[in-house]
Protein backbone atom coordinates (compact mmCIF):
# COMPACT_ATOMS: atom_id res chain seq x y z
CA UNK A 1 0.00 0.00 0.00
CA UNK A 2 1.17 3.39 -0.93
CA UNK A 3 0.11 5.30 2.70
CA UNK A 4 3.74 4.55 4.89
CA UNK A 5 5.46 6.40 1.72
CA UNK A 6 3.03 9.01 2.03
CA UNK A 7 2.65 9.46 4.97
CA UNK A 8 6.80 10.23 5.66
CA UNK A 9 7.12 12.74 2.92
CA UNK A 10 4.00 14.47 3.64
CA UNK A 11 5.29 16.67 6.87
CA UNK A 12 8.86 17.39 5.24
CA UNK A 13 7.08 18.94 2.38
CA UNK A 14 4.98 21.46 4.41
CA UNK A 15 7.58 22.32 6.08
CA UNK A 16 9.61 23.33 2.96
CA UNK A 17 6.48 24.90 1.34
CA UNK A 18 5.19 22.87 -1.09
CA UNK A 19 1.60 23.89 -2.25
CA UNK A 20 -0.66 21.52 0.04
CA UNK A 21 -4.20 21.19 -1.00
CA UNK A 22 -6.55 19.91 1.49
CA UNK A 23 -10.08 20.09 2.59
CA UNK A 24 -12.22 20.36 5.85
CA UNK A 25 -14.08 17.62 6.48
CA UNK A 26 -17.33 17.96 8.68
CA UNK A 27 -19.52 14.96 7.84
CA UNK A 28 -17.83 12.19 10.05
CA UNK A 29 -18.69 9.59 7.77
CA UNK A 30 -15.50 7.18 5.99
CA UNK A 31 -17.20 7.10 2.95
CA UNK A 32 -16.78 10.54 2.46
CA UNK A 33 -12.79 10.26 3.19
CA UNK A 34 -13.37 7.51 0.66
CA UNK A 35 -14.82 9.59 -2.44
CA UNK A 36 -12.83 12.67 -1.50
CA UNK A 37 -9.65 10.72 -1.25
CA UNK A 38 -9.82 9.52 -5.07
CA UNK A 39 -9.80 13.20 -5.83
CA UNK A 40 -6.59 15.15 -6.82
CA UNK A 41 -7.22 16.70 -2.83
CA UNK A 42 -3.73 16.25 -1.25
CA UNK A 43 -4.97 15.28 2.67
CA UNK A 44 -8.18 16.00 4.34
CA UNK A 45 -8.75 17.73 7.77
CA UNK A 46 -11.18 16.15 10.19
CA UNK A 47 -13.35 18.73 12.10
CA UNK A 48 -13.57 18.15 15.69
CA UNK A 49 -13.97 21.89 16.37
CA UNK A 50 -17.25 23.05 13.92
CA UNK A 51 -17.54 19.65 12.21
CA UNK A 52 -19.39 16.40 13.51
CA UNK A 53 -16.69 14.43 14.10
CA UNK A 54 -15.76 12.22 17.40
CA UNK A 55 -13.11 9.96 18.01
CA UNK A 56 -14.43 6.80 16.44
CA UNK A 57 -15.12 8.84 13.48
CA UNK A 58 -11.79 10.08 13.07
CA UNK A 59 -10.28 6.13 13.65
CA UNK A 60 -12.93 5.28 10.97
CA UNK A 61 -11.67 8.39 8.36
CA UNK A 62 -8.46 8.22 9.16
CA UNK A 63 -8.17 4.13 7.91
CA UNK A 64 -10.36 5.64 4.88
CA UNK A 65 -7.81 7.91 3.88
CA UNK A 66 -4.99 5.65 4.21
CA UNK A 67 -6.52 2.67 1.98
CA UNK A 68 -6.64 5.61 -0.66
CA UNK A 69 -2.54 6.66 0.30
CA UNK A 70 -3.97 9.73 1.83
CA UNK A 71 -3.00 11.29 5.38
CA UNK A 72 -5.43 12.88 7.17
CA UNK A 73 -5.15 15.94 9.77
CA UNK A 74 -7.30 16.68 12.67
CA UNK A 75 -8.72 20.36 14.18
CA UNK A 76 -9.18 20.09 17.67
CA UNK A 77 -12.08 21.67 19.84
CA UNK A 78 -10.78 24.56 21.89
CA UNK A 79 -9.13 23.88 24.78
CA UNK A 80 -8.87 19.91 23.79
CA UNK A 81 -5.22 19.99 23.87
CA UNK A 82 -4.80 16.19 25.29
CA UNK A 83 -6.97 15.07 22.83
CA UNK A 84 -3.89 15.91 19.91
CA UNK A 85 -1.91 13.10 21.05
CA UNK A 86 -4.73 10.94 20.90
CA UNK A 87 -6.04 11.53 17.08
CA UNK A 88 -1.74 11.39 16.66
CA UNK A 89 -2.39 7.97 18.13
CA UNK A 90 -4.63 7.35 15.69
CA UNK A 91 -2.31 7.96 12.78
CA UNK A 92 -3.67 11.27 11.55
CA UNK A 93 -0.69 13.00 10.11
CA UNK A 94 -0.98 16.79 12.28
CA UNK A 95 -3.40 18.50 14.19
CA UNK A 96 -4.71 22.00 13.26
CA UNK A 97 -5.04 23.65 17.04
CA UNK A 98 -7.78 26.73 16.82
CA UNK A 99 -7.30 29.42 19.40
CA UNK A 100 -3.83 29.74 19.88
CA UNK A 101 -3.34 33.54 21.17
CA UNK A 102 -0.47 32.76 23.34
CA UNK A 103 3.35 31.70 23.58
CA UNK A 104 2.32 29.54 26.20
CA UNK A 105 -0.75 28.40 24.00
CA UNK A 106 1.81 27.31 21.81
CA UNK A 107 4.08 25.08 24.10
CA UNK A 108 1.29 23.22 25.18
CA UNK A 109 -0.08 22.31 22.04
CA UNK A 110 3.66 21.14 21.38
CA UNK A 111 3.92 19.12 24.63
CA UNK A 112 0.91 17.48 23.57
CA UNK A 113 1.82 16.81 19.98
CA UNK A 114 5.97 15.98 20.50
CA UNK A 115 7.81 13.24 21.93
CA UNK A 116 10.53 14.40 24.30
CA UNK A 117 13.28 16.57 24.30
CA UNK A 118 11.08 18.56 22.35
CA UNK A 119 7.57 18.03 23.66
CA UNK A 120 6.44 15.68 26.24
CA UNK A 121 3.61 13.24 24.44
CA UNK A 122 3.66 10.17 26.11
CA UNK A 123 3.35 6.62 24.58
CA UNK A 124 1.09 4.69 22.70
CA UNK A 125 0.59 5.05 19.06
CA UNK A 126 -1.69 2.44 18.50
CA UNK A 127 -2.74 2.95 14.91
CA UNK A 128 0.13 5.44 14.20
CA UNK A 129 2.58 2.56 13.54
CA UNK A 130 1.38 0.60 11.49
CA UNK A 131 0.18 3.19 9.28
CA UNK A 132 3.71 4.91 9.39
CA UNK A 133 5.44 1.96 7.89
CA UNK A 134 7.80 1.32 10.78
CA UNK A 135 8.45 -0.39 14.24
CA UNK A 136 8.00 1.00 17.80
CA UNK A 137 11.25 2.64 17.96
CA UNK A 138 11.44 3.71 14.40
CA UNK A 139 8.47 5.57 15.36
CA UNK A 140 9.81 7.17 18.35
CA UNK A 141 13.11 8.25 16.59
CA UNK A 142 11.07 10.07 13.65
CA UNK A 143 7.25 11.05 14.90
CA UNK A 144 8.33 14.26 15.38
CA UNK A 145 9.58 14.66 12.12
CA UNK A 146 6.31 12.91 11.03
CA UNK A 147 4.03 14.91 12.76
CA UNK A 148 2.87 18.29 11.87
CA UNK A 149 1.76 20.97 14.97
CA UNK A 150 -0.19 23.58 13.08
CA UNK A 151 -1.28 26.84 15.28
CA UNK A 152 -4.20 28.56 14.15
CA UNK A 153 -4.16 32.28 14.26
CA UNK A 154 -7.30 34.13 14.69
CA UNK A 155 -7.33 36.83 17.07
CA UNK A 156 -5.93 39.94 17.41
CA UNK A 157 -4.22 38.42 20.55
CA UNK A 158 -2.91 36.06 18.01
CA UNK A 159 -1.69 38.29 15.61
CA UNK A 160 0.01 40.50 18.24
CA UNK A 161 1.90 37.65 19.53
CA UNK A 162 2.57 35.89 15.94
CA UNK A 163 6.87 36.07 16.23
CA UNK A 164 6.53 34.81 19.80
CA UNK A 165 4.51 31.86 18.53
CA UNK A 166 6.13 31.06 15.48
CA UNK A 167 9.62 31.40 17.46
CA UNK A 168 8.43 28.14 19.52
CA UNK A 169 10.00 24.95 19.15
CA UNK A 170 8.15 22.75 18.00
CA UNK A 171 5.33 24.53 16.13
CA UNK A 172 5.84 23.66 12.15
CA UNK A 173 3.44 26.06 11.03
CA UNK A 174 0.74 28.50 11.14
CA UNK A 175 -3.20 28.39 10.09
CA UNK A 176 -5.19 31.34 9.12
CA UNK A 177 -8.85 31.04 10.02
CA UNK A 178 -9.99 34.00 7.95
CA UNK A 179 -13.41 34.42 9.64
CA UNK A 180 -12.71 33.90 13.00
CA UNK A 181 -9.74 36.75 12.30
CA UNK A 182 -12.70 39.50 10.70
CA UNK A 183 -14.47 38.85 13.84
CA UNK A 184 -11.69 39.50 16.09
CA UNK A 185 -10.41 42.60 14.20
CA UNK A 186 -14.09 43.78 13.82
CA UNK A 187 -14.81 43.86 17.54
CA UNK A 188 -17.66 41.19 16.75
CA UNK A 189 -19.08 43.29 13.58
CA UNK A 190 -18.43 41.07 10.03
CA UNK A 191 -17.27 38.28 8.89
CA UNK A 192 -15.60 40.40 6.27
CA UNK A 193 -13.49 42.73 7.48
CA UNK A 194 -11.08 44.97 5.41
CA UNK A 195 -8.69 44.74 8.15
CA UNK A 196 -8.03 40.66 7.04
CA UNK A 197 -6.30 41.14 4.49
CA UNK A 198 -3.12 43.05 5.45
CA UNK A 199 -3.46 41.01 8.31
CA UNK A 200 -2.74 37.73 6.01
CA UNK A 201 -0.22 39.18 4.19
CA UNK A 202 1.99 39.73 7.58
CA UNK A 203 1.18 35.98 9.15
CA UNK A 204 3.03 35.06 5.44
CA UNK A 205 5.41 37.29 5.92
CA UNK A 206 6.74 36.33 9.53
CA UNK A 207 5.81 32.81 9.01
CA UNK A 208 8.58 32.99 5.68
CA UNK A 209 10.86 34.80 7.86
CA UNK A 210 10.81 32.19 10.37
CA UNK A 211 10.93 29.55 8.07
CA UNK A 212 7.88 28.03 8.62
CA UNK A 213 5.07 27.55 6.58
CA UNK A 214 1.65 29.25 6.41
CA UNK A 215 -1.97 27.81 5.96
CA UNK A 216 -5.09 29.26 5.18
CA UNK A 217 -9.01 28.69 4.87
CA UNK A 218 -9.70 29.37 1.28
CA UNK A 219 -14.02 29.29 0.84
CA UNK A 220 -13.00 28.94 -3.04
CA UNK A 221 -10.49 28.32 -5.91
CA UNK A 222 -10.03 32.42 -6.20
CA UNK A 223 -9.32 33.02 -2.56
CA UNK A 224 -7.16 30.01 -2.57
CA UNK A 225 -5.24 31.31 -5.77
CA UNK A 226 -5.21 34.49 -4.41
CA UNK A 227 -3.54 33.58 -0.52
CA UNK A 228 -1.08 31.44 -2.40
CA UNK A 229 -0.12 34.41 -4.28
CA UNK A 230 0.35 36.22 -0.87
CA UNK A 231 3.13 33.64 0.19
CA UNK A 232 -0.09 30.45 1.35
CA UNK A 233 1.26 26.77 0.51
CA UNK A 234 -0.80 24.93 2.75
CA UNK A 235 -4.64 25.40 1.85
CA UNK A 236 -7.89 24.09 2.73
CA UNK A 237 -9.92 24.26 0.03
CA UNK A 238 -13.54 24.93 1.04
CA UNK A 239 -15.54 21.77 2.97
CA UNK A 240 -17.17 18.32 1.95
CA UNK A 241 -20.61 19.74 2.55
CA UNK A 242 -19.50 22.91 -0.14
CA UNK A 243 -18.07 20.42 -2.97
CA UNK A 244 -21.14 18.30 -3.15
CA UNK A 245 -23.38 21.48 -3.47
CA UNK A 246 -21.81 22.94 -5.82
CA UNK A 247 -21.20 20.00 -8.01
CA UNK A 248 -24.63 19.30 -7.69
CA UNK A 249 -25.86 23.06 -8.53
CA UNK A 250 -23.41 22.97 -11.55
CA UNK A 251 -24.52 19.60 -12.68
CA UNK A 252 -28.21 20.65 -11.98
CA UNK A 253 -27.88 24.02 -14.05
CA UNK A 254 -26.09 22.42 -17.18
CA UNK A 255 -28.52 19.62 -17.58
CA UNK A 256 -31.70 22.53 -17.27
CA UNK A 257 -29.80 24.58 -19.73
CA UNK A 258 -30.01 21.92 -22.21
CA UNK A 259 -33.54 20.87 -21.28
Amino acid sequence: MGFPAVHADIAPAVRRGALHLSTFCQLPDPNVIEALAKTKLDSFILDMQHGMFDEAAVVASVAAAALEGKPAFVRLPVDCGGLASRVLDFGAVGVVCPMVNTVADAERLVSYTKFPPVGFRSWGPRRAIPLSGLNGPGYLAKANELNLAIAMIETRQALDNLDAILAVPGIDGVFVGPSDLSVSLSGGETLDSADVAPALDHVAARAKAAGKFAGVFAISSGYATDCIARGYSFIALMQDALFMQQAADAAVTAVRGKA
